[in-house]
């Protein structure tokens, strides 16, 4: 069974629609760990909303915090401390896809980031999007990886830019997922055009 890891160089770089896809994709099984903020709405139903198979399920996050701030803030503010050995894989038979909050260094409390819940056993898709910066971002995300060993692909998100993508492929030498393109929106049919298109490769990871 397939235990894929989605994490991002930075906020707001499409993890979420990512998560989507491959969940899609692959029938398999959702966690969000750690859920920061909009707790009526958190990832775990976008993701619920944009999937047509009737084969996923969603796991409970391990923390639910209240604002959209990194982990630690958050926890801080709703008065509890984020304990890493709380944060437990959920059972399945069915592939699972676990989506990481923000990066990786993300700090979940004042000595654990999010790197330390990425387990070895999983597969790690890092989500990539150009901006200024990102070419850093994406080289020291996937580095960190790499270095503890972790089996690394990469997804590019939004418009093609051909001079960043190719130096992180080139640099990195990890294996390309594809792109998830600008869209005018995402849902269900959307989400269904990328499983289809990502499946052959995701099944190969």
């Amino acid at each position: 069974m397939q235990k894929i890891f989605v994490t991002g160089i930075s906020t707001e770089v499409g993890k979420t629609i990512a998560s989507a896809i491959f969940t899609e994709a692959l029938k398999a099984d959702y966690w969000k760990p750690v859920q920061c903020g909009d707790l009526d709405h958190t990832d775990a139903d976008k993701v619920k909303s944009l999937i047509s198979n009737d084969r996923s399920k969603f796991h409970p996050s391990s923390y639910e915090l209240k604002s959209a701030m990194s982990p630690h803030a958050a926890a801080e503010i709703d008065g509890v401390r984020i304990d890493r050995f709380h944060i437990n894989e959920p059972e399945t038979d069915n592939n699972l896809i676990i989506e990481g909050a923000g990066g990786i260094l993300v700090p979940l409390n004042e000595e654990d980031t999010m790197f330390d819940i990425i387990m070895p056993d999983y597969k790690v898709v890092v989500v990539s999007r150009h901006y200024l910066g990102s070419i850093n971002h994406s080289l020291l995300t996937i580095s960190w990886l790499q270095k503890k060993g972790y089996d690394v692909s990469v997804l590019f998100s939004g418009s093609k830019n051909p001079h960043t993508e190719n130096i992180i492929l080139h640099k990195t030498g990890v294996s390309l997922i594809g792109r998830i393109d600008e869209e005018e929106k995402f849902d269900k049919e959307v989400i269904k055009k990328y499983a289809h298109k990502f499946d052959g490769i995701l099944q190969s990871l």
